[in-house]
Parts: C-alpha cells; structure tokens; sequence
C-alpha cells in the first residue's frame, strides 16, 4: 500500500486563504513535507514548517533584514583605511556581485522554494558533499554573526551614561533571550518583529541620507557647506601597504572584505522561502528589490558618509584604535556630532541597537533553517527535525542559540570590541563560500535544465545573462577569499591572530566537504540526472490556491506594490 494512501492524505491541496488552519491543508503540508523526508510517516512524526511569512514580512526581510552593524559600526574601519572613494567603489564592486549571485539564487528558488534551501540546491543540482560543507558552513557562519550582532549591541548601549556601569554581560544576557523568544513559539512572531525593525531600520537610513545631503549643503547649525571637501589633498583613496597607484589599489581592495561582512546575510530571503505564503509571486518581488536595496542602502549610503566626516577624523581615528563604545565607534553619529546637531546622535545609536538586535534575530532563523535543511538532506541528526505545532524546529533554534553564548567571551581581556573583530572576520569567509556555492549550484542547475529539456522562457523567475553572471559573481568572490587579509604577509606585519582569523574558514570548508565526500562517496551530479522536480508538484499545486490580492482602491494598490 502506497504511504500516501496508508495515511489517507490527499495529493490535491485546499487553501483556505493561504492560512493552514484546516485538517485539509494540515494533510497538505504533510504532503509536501513527505516529498522532503521521502516517507509521511516521518513527516506527520517530526512535524513540518509552515508558510507563516506573509508578503510584507517577506519584502521588509528582504528590503532591511540585514541592515546591521557592518553599515553603522563595521564601516568605519574601512572608511579610515582606504578612504571615502574607495569605500564608495568598493560598496559598490561587492554590490554588483552579491546582486549577481542573488538573481541566481532568486531563479533556483522560485523554481523550488525549500526551507533552508541554499544547502538543498548544492545537494540536488551539483554535489551532496558541497550540500553538506555549504549547510554546515552557513549554520555555523549564522550562529558566529548572531554572536557579533549581540557583540555590537553591547557595545553600542555603553554609550548611555549609567549604562556603562552595568556588566555587558547583563546586556548580552537580555539580547540572547530576547531573540530565543521572537524565534521559538512561532514564525510568524518572528516575521512581525523583523517587519517591525526592518521598517525602523528604512525609516532610519532614509533619513540618514537626507540628513546627509542638507549638512553637506550647508543646512547645519553651523551653516558651514561642507560639499566634498573631505575628498581633496588626497584623502580620497588612502594608500595601504604600498605607495602611489599600488598603494591605493590595495585600499581599495581592502575594503572588498568589510563590503561582504556588510552584505552579509543578503541571501537569507531565500532562506525564508520554504516558509513564506505565496512564494512564487513573494521571492521574485524581493529578489528584484536587492538592486534597489544595495543603490539606496549601501552605495548611496558610504557616499553620505564621506561628505559628512573625514577619514582623517580624530575622533574616528581614535575610536578604530580604542575599545569605544557604539557613537564613537561610528561614522554616522560623529559626523552629525561635528556638524552641531544635539540629540540626535543618541536616537542614532538607539537604532544601531535596533539593528544590531534585528540582525542577530534574523540570523538565530536563518541558522535554525540551516540546520533543519541539514536534517532534511539526512546530514545530520534527525531529531532536528522535530517541529512544534505552530511549525517551529525547536530543537534547531535552541541548538543555534546556544552558540550565543560566546558572545560572553567579550567579558574577557580585549573587551566587546575585540570580540565583534574578530566575529567578523569569521564570518565574512563563510559569507563569500556560502555566494560562491549559490554560484556553482546555479551553474550546475542551469545545465541541468538545458540537459533535461526545461525551457527557462518558462520559469516565473529567469535571470539575466546567465550562466555569465554565476561565472562573474564566482570568480569575484574566490578572488576576495584568496586575498581577503594580504596584509600579513606584508613584511613587518605578520601576526598568527589576523592570520587565523582570516583563512581558518577555508580549511574548516573543504574539510567538511573532504570529509562527506570520503565518508559517502558522493559524485558531481550529471546534469542530465539533477533532482530538479522532487517536491515540485506539491508546490506547483499551491499556486492557484493562494488568495487574489487584486487591489481595490489606490490605498490597496500602494501597499501591495510596498509588501
């Protein structure tokens, strides 16, 4: 007897509004989730995920999920190093790439979206060891960036007189059980708390950038028109381990690696796919929006800074060689500090902190994801794949939660400062394999679909120039990955601690890869024999039962084009 059958579950969903409330639509998730596991046995023992995500979470997840402290704090090293043009350049070198990567991943995820997919992809279309060391790598990546955004938090409430007197470990403490609370009971709790500060976050850098534009004008206490007079006498691109054109070069590539910190986490919107309503009309709406998020965010967003400080700041230069807290720490809020406006810098700082606290919330779900995808690819232990009654992998949040508490290593000598430095130099290796993996799937899916007689005029989502684009993205990520830390080999400036820090991820990653490829013997997939369809007809199936979000007045109209 077929398992469907024993189980008396039907193959054709029924949507009641898109919300699973129903015995009917508990079958189909049943359904869809026995595809994964490959028996509904399992699937109604271990429960399954639900599509709790609604639009507007999905396009605010997309539009500002990621907006953390790589834009406030992390910037301000990079913007002292190399200069304000070079920060601008290269922002927007990385953006271009990471767009490039995302519209691949945009393509492989409208076509089949997972929970956790990313893993998923490299297993089905290009290699089951590369499903593992990217699954792997991406969870841990996750839980060491939760670890710096809680880092950066601590650092940022240090800023506040009184708060400075309390043990940061009290402050890490709050944080970490504040995110385990928005992520455990429910994913919907959870999309309402990142559309929340993702908002605040826009809200913020919208007005950072109009802000910037009327001091660089003049419209200041001060009424001193700064235009870009901290682009002359050759403070626009810093010299860094050379001199002249090589000098300069070297800056600029130097900030290549704090552009992919900031970038970070950019792809965890496919991540969500597997759990957002609607998510073939959802996911390309905010894939479509990275552009539109790196130009306003990142790209625009380092060229008001440079007007509004100069990279030669004494107080910046001060607080990158200090263990400061979060307003000297950055740019933003001592520019608007120099330019005379009261208040403000500590209503900026509290929104460094909304976006530090943001962030690690949306990487404690992107890691759960993570490690849930694992389990579901039989990587790992299948217990993770416990899910509780509103659709949560329990033990995969609490496991991905208990990294967090390395962050109490900021307790030790060196301080919080120290321990975001070294975060994130951690985790921007992970980041830049886990891009060149959407790459190489990409590729191989590409082929796979050629090979396999699938018209990609037919796909709801296709992007452009490809498979050029995956190739491009590919080789500028590999290129950062090989070079990110050159300067310790520069002679004179070697150090075991920046060296670790810096190429430890690289071992770590095709360890892991070595290590399943010997243990199962796994092959490259033949593209003509790439999984391309298993779960596809379940989710095929959803799409005409998704409820019509035809607007009805203007007011409608403006908020389905918003969410």
């Amino acid at each position: 007897m077929d398992s469907k059958e024993k189980y008396n579950v039907d193959e054709t969903p029924h949507y009641n509004g898109g919300v699973d409330s129903s015995s009917d639509q508990k079958n189909d998730r049943i359904t869809e989730a026995a595809d994964l596991y490959g028996d509904i046995a399992t699937a109604e023992e271990m429960g399954y995920v639900t599509r709790g995500l609604k639009s507007r979470h999905i396009q605010f997840i997309a539009l500002g999920g990621t907006i953390g402290t790589g834009l406030f704090l992390g910037i301000g090293s990079a913007f002292t190093r190399a200069g304000p043009l070079s920060v601008l350049l290269g922002y927007s070198f990385t953006g271009v790439a990471v767009f490039g990567m995302m519209q691949c991943l945009g393509e492989m995820a409208t076509w089949l979206p997972l929970p956790g997919s990313i893993p998923q992809f490299a297993a089905r279309y290009a290699d089951d060891a590369l499903g593992f060391a990217v699954g792997w790598n991406n969870w841990y990546s996750s839980a060491i960036t939760l670890c710096a955004e809680i880092s950066a938090a601590s650092i940022v409430i240090n800023y506040w007189e009184g708060a400075n007197h309390i043990n940061v470990g009290v402050w890490i403490a709050i944080i970490i059980v504040l995110v385990i609370c928005l992520n455990i009971f429910a994913v919907s709790i959870y999309g309402e708390a990142e559309f929340i500060f993702a908002s605040i976050k826009i809200i913020t850098i919208v007005g950072l950038l109009i802000m910037a534009f009327i001091v660089d004008l003049g419209g200041n206490p001060r009424h001193d028109r700064l235009g870009f007079r901290f682009w002359k006498h050759g403070l626009a691109m810093h010299e860094y381990d050379g001199k002249g054109a090589t000098g300069r070069f070297l800056g600029l590539f130097s900030v290549l690696v704090n552009a992919a910190f900031s970038y970070g986490g950019v792809e965890m919107v496919a991540v969500a796919a597997g759990e957002a309503e609607n998510p073939r009309k959802n996911i390309p709406k905010a894939v479509r929006r990275v552009f539109w998020r790196i130009l306003f965010f990142y790209v625009l967003g380092t060229l008001a800074i440079g007007v509004l400080v100069s990279s030669k700041d004494a107080h910046l230069l001060a607080a990158q060689a200090a263990d400061s807290a979060g307003a000297a720490r950055s740019p933003w809020v001592i520019g608007i500090v120099n330019a005379g406006i009261p208040v403000l810098p500590s209503i900026i700082n509290a929104v460094i902190l909304t976006s530090a606290s943001s962030s690690a919330n949306a990487f404690l779900y992107t890691g759960s994801r993570y490690l849930f995808a694992l389990a579901q690819n039989k990587q790992a232990p299948r217990f993770l794949l416990k899910c509780s009654k509103a659709g949560v992998p329990v033990y995969c949040v609490l496991i991905t939660a208990s990294i967090s508490l390395l962050t109490f290593l900021s307790l030790g000598k060196g301080g919080a400062s120290t321990a975001f430095t070294w975060f994130q130099n951690l985790t921007t290796i992970a980041n830049l394999f886990t891009w060149c993996v959407i790459c190489v799937s990409y590729i191989k899916f590409h082929a796979a679909l050629k090979a396999q007689g699938v018209d990609r005029n037919t796909l709801v989502f296709r992007s452009y120039f490809q498979p050029y684009t995956a190739w491009a993205s590919l080789i500028f990520f590999s290129l950062i990955i090989l070079f990110n830390n050159f300067n310790v080999f520069v002679h004179g400036q070697w150090s075991v601690d920046d060296f670790l820090a810096a190429y430890i991820g690289i071992p770590i990653f095709f360890g892991l890869y070595f290590f399943w490829k010997i243990f199962k013997r796994t092959s490259i997939r033949d593209p003509s024999e790439a999984d391309i369809t298993s779960g596809k007809a379940a989710l095929d199936l959803e799409d005409g039962h998704w409820p019509d979000q035809t607007p009805r007045n203007m007011l409608e109209k403006f908020w389905y084009w918003l969410c």
